[in-house]
C-alpha cells in the first residue's frame, strides 16, 4: 500500500479545487503534484491564466496559490503499479474537509476520468458537492492535444 506523499496547497484565497487520482513516480520522487515532464498540466494551466508555466516546485506553489487555485489528489493512499491509474486497487481516500472548511472553494474539477470516478463514488458523498470533469493532462491521454486541453481547462476560469 503506498501512501500519498505530497500535502494539499491551499490557502485563504482558493476558489478552485482541482483534485487528480493519485500522484505518478515521478511526483512522488519529486514530492510536488505533475512532475512528469510530459503530463501537460502546467502548461495548460499556466496558457489558461495568462502566465508563465512554472518550473521549480516553489514556482509551483506560488503559482497556484496566485491564481487562487488548491491543488491535491482524491486518493490518500492505494496500491498502484508504477504510475498507471488503471492499476489502482484498494483507495482509501483524502479527507477533503479541511480545504472546503479554510478556503472559499466555488467549485471542484477533476483532472481525469479516474479521478471522477473516484470523487464521486467516495468523496462527493462525504462534501456533497459535485466535481467537474476535465480532460486528463496525461501523457496517456494521447487524444487530446495541448491546444484542446487549454480549450477544455479554460472552464476552471469560470467559475
Amino acid at each position: 500500500m503506498l501512501h500519498h506523499p505530497i500535502p494539499p496547497v491551499y490557502d485563504e484565497k482558493s476558489e478552485i479545487l482541482i483534485l487528480g487520482s493519485f500522484p505518478s513516480v515521478k511526483s512522488r520522487e519529486q514530492g510536488f503534484f505533475y512532475g512528469h515532464p510530459q503530463n501537460r498540466f502546467w502548461r495548460v494551466t499556466a496558457a489558461v491564466f495568462d502566465d508563465e508555466p512554472p518550473v521549480t516546485v516553489p514556482e509551483r506553489r506560488a503559482f497556484l496559490l496566485r491564481h487562487g487555485v488548491a491543488l491535491w489528489d482524491v486518493i490518500a493512499a492505494c496500491e498502484i503499479t508504477g504510475s498507471a491509474d488503471a492499476s489502482i486497487r484498494n483507495p482509501e481516500i483524502n479527507d477533503l474537509r479541511p480545504i472546503l472548511e479554510a478556503a472559499p472553494i466555488r467549485a471542484i474539477f477533476v483532472n481525469g476520468q479516474t479521478a471522477a470516478k473516484l470523487y464521486r463514488r467516495y468523496a462527493e458523498p462525504l462534501t456533497g458537492r459535485p466535481a467537474y470533469l476535465l480532460p486528463s493532462t496525461s501523457p496517456a491521454n494521447a487524444a487530446w492535444s495541448l491546444e484542446r486541453l487549454i480549450d477544455a481547462w479554460r472552464a476552471i476560469t469560470t467559475f
